[in-house]
C-alpha cells in the first residue's frame, strides 16, 4: 500500500482511499480500542469515532512518520476521551495520591500466552488500565501520561505501580493454582 497515494486521495475524499485506508488499519486500531476499554462493543464505538476523526484531521498528517502510528495515536486519544466521558468508565478512573509499594517480578514460574495477560489488563479498574496501555505497551512516559489525563507524573506512577502489582498478584495466583492443579492431576 502506497500510504502517500492513499493520504493524498483521502485528502480529495476519494470514499475508495477512505474505505481502503479503513480496512488496512481497522482490526489492529479495534485491538488498541479494545486495550482500553471492558467491551467490544465499546471499543468498536471508540474505532468509530476515531476513524471519523481520522479522516476529519488527516490534512494534519504531515508524512514525518509512519501513518499507522499517528492513526494510532489517535485512537489512543479518542479511548481516553471515552472513558473520561463515559459514565461507567469516568466513576473508576480514580486517581489517589498514596506512596508506592515496589513489587519484585523475577518469578521463574510464570508463564503466560499473550491472550492470558491482555484478558488480565483488561480486568484492572480503567484508570489503572488506562495507565498501564499507555506506559507499558504505548510506551508513553508517566509526564506524557500525567499531561493526557490531566494527573501529575508521581500519580501516573504510582497508578502504574499499582497496577504491576495487582497483574503480578493475580498471575502468581494463577500460576500456583496450575501448580497445585498439576500436582492433584498427577497423584
Amino acid at each position: 500500500m502506497d500510504e502517500r497515494q492513499l493520504v493524498k486521495d483521502c485528502l480529495k475524499g476519494k470514499p475508495e482511499a477512505q474505505r481502503r485506508l479503513y480496512e488496512f488499519f481497522s482490526q489492529e486500531m479495534l485491538g488498541v480500542c479494545y486495550r482500553y476499554t471492558k467491551s467490544l462493543k465499546d471499543a468498536e464505538d471508540v474505532l468509530q469515532d476515531g476513524f471519523v476523526k481520522v479522516f476529519f484531521s488527516i490534512k494534519q498528517f504531515k508524512s514525518e512518520g509512519p501513518l499507522g502510528a499517528w492513526i494510532r495515536r489517535i485512537m489512543v486519544n479518542t479511548a481516553l476521551n471515552y472513558l473520561k466521558k463515559n459514565r461507567k468508565y469516568r466513576d473508576q478512573m480514580y486517581f489517589d495520591e498514596q506512596p508506592l509499594h515496589l513489587v519484585a517480578d523475577d518469578n521463574p514460574l510464570v508463564n503466560l500466552e499473550t491472550k492470558e495477560l491482555a484478558d488480565l489488563i483488561r480486568q484492572l479498574p480503567p484508570g489503572y488500565q488506562a495507565i498501564f496501555n499507555l506506559h507499558a505497551i504505548e510506551g508513553f512516559t508517566h509526564v506524557e501520561i500525567g499531561q493526557m489525563l490531566g494527573i501529575s507524573d508521581s500519580t501516573s506512577r504510582s497508578q502504574y505501580a499499582r497496577a504491576r502489582t495487582l497483574l503480578i498478584c493475580w498471575i502468581e495466583k494463577k500460576t500456583l493454582l496450575e501448580i497445585k492443579n498439576e500436582t492433584y492431576a498427577g497423584k
